[in-house]
């Protein structure tokens, strides 16, 4: 990047449950995000018709969620109809490539404040809403005994990677933990925002009396006679438990170029060290945080020990644990506030939502770098290291 990309500030809503009765279900996706970007404002005190662009972030870009909700948002958030808005889609690292394409504006000097975002709410747009019927004869070919779930890729990671049941239980159990202690801590006060209209005070997804022992009594989750035969090696270890959520949340984050930082008075919060995107394997799905971590550090000349904090999104357990494994990460570093399991996944908010919880964990250990990495659908990661300007 060519110059500075600063990070002002982040906010988040807590997680709801995306399910009918969810905290958050009656809020519509556009005034959920809203929320956030009349947030986000507030609190750093921007005028809104001081912003360049609005980047968003969301998966099912169907029913409430169509239409450009990122256009829509800002106008419901009040912004001048000046403000423009454009709505992206990488999968589960949606809101991850917002922040990358807002920061290559800033850095490309097209641009001086953006607010990067995202939005999901899965209990009115319900998961594989936004499927196609068929994928086509090309890829049917190249692919022709066909691609799987996640569901089966986090048991093929778990297999390839020897994770086991009672391992998987434990580090989901810990991620309840963890959340749990740092709400009552007040570690995420600073980061989250009340829903306009009214939504949950807390993360409605945390289990706070979540074991081990518990875990281990759920049934797997994707257990198939089919896919069995197919993949002899799996052990069916995948449950509810030991999966993220399915999810309501929005989050959003405020960018800046030191220029246009210092002409309004802003002081940035931390900034962007560098940013990587890979494609992987689309029938293991879920490894691409790996490489992803891999050619961030090379473009940063960074090694994973002078990382002090790691947030790697927790779609299912395997994830982050073969992650730690194959990079050589310190478990103690990483998602130090919980990570998906117990804060839920609503897939297009969840890239911003780790950026939030990332800025949140450097000033709560007074630490200094800051590295995020998440899995995407068809084989794909998004990473980012962020360095603390205290």
């Amino acid at each position: 990047m060519s110059s500075e990309i600063w990070i002002i500030d982040a906010v988040r809503t807590p997680t709801g449950r995306g399910r009918p009765d969810g905290a958050l279900a009656r809020t519509h996706p556009i005034d959920l995000l809203a929320g956030t970007l009349s947030g986000l404002v507030g609190r750093t005190g921007v005028d809104p018709a001081a912003v360049d662009d609005v980047v968003v972030g969301c998966v099912q870009q169907v029913g409430h969620q169509s239409g450009n909700i990122a256009r829509n948002a800002v106008l419901a958030a009040g912004f001048p109809e000046t403000v423009p808005a454009t709505t992206v889609n990488r999968q589960c690292g949606s809101s991850q490539q917002a922040v990358d394409f807002a920061g290559f504006g800033i850095a490309a000097g097209a641009q001086g404040l953006v607010i990067a975002a995202g939005v999901e709410s899965m209990s009115r747009v319900p998961l594989g809403s936004s499927r196609p019927d068929d994928l086509g004869t090309g890829i049917a070919g190249r692919y022709p005994e066909g691609l799987v779930h996640q569901g089966i890729s986090a048991e093929l990671v778990a297999a390839r990677w020897g994770l086991g049941r009672e391992e998987l239980d434990a580090y989901s159990a810990e991620s309840h933990r963890r959340a749990t202690a740092a709400w009552e801590s007040g570690a995420f006060d600073r980061e989250t925002v009340l829903p306009a209209g009214g939504g949950p005070t807390r993360d409605e997804t945390i289990r706070s009396g979540t074991t081990r022992e518990g875990l281990a009594a759920l049934r797997p989750a994707f257990e198939d006679e089919d896919t069995a035969r197919r993949f002899p090696e799996i052990g069916w270890r995948i449950t509810a438990g030991n999966s993220s959520p399915i999810s309501d949340g929005a989050a959003a984050v405020l960018l800046a170029s030191p220029e246009r930082a210092r002409e309004l008075g802003l002081t940035p919060r931390a900034r962007i060290r560098g940013t990587a995107v890979v494609g992987d394997d689309p029938l293991m799905m879920l490894t691409g945080p790996i490489p992803a971590t891999r050619s961030v550090l090379h473009r940063t000349g960074l090694r994973i020990g002078d990382i002090d904090v790691y947030e790697v999104n927790e779609a299912f357990a395997p994830v982050p644990l073969a992650w730690a494994a194959d990079v050589g990460a310190d478990l103690a570093r990483l998602n130090v506030h919980g990570g998906a399991i117990a804060l839920g996944h609503p897939l297009g908010a969840s890239g911003a939502r780790l950026l939030t919880t990332l800025l949140g964990v450097l000033d709560a250990r007074d630490a200094r770098l800051g590295l995020q990495t998440m899995c995407e659908a068809g084989g794909m990661a998004n990473a980012m290291v962020v360095e603390r300007l205290p």
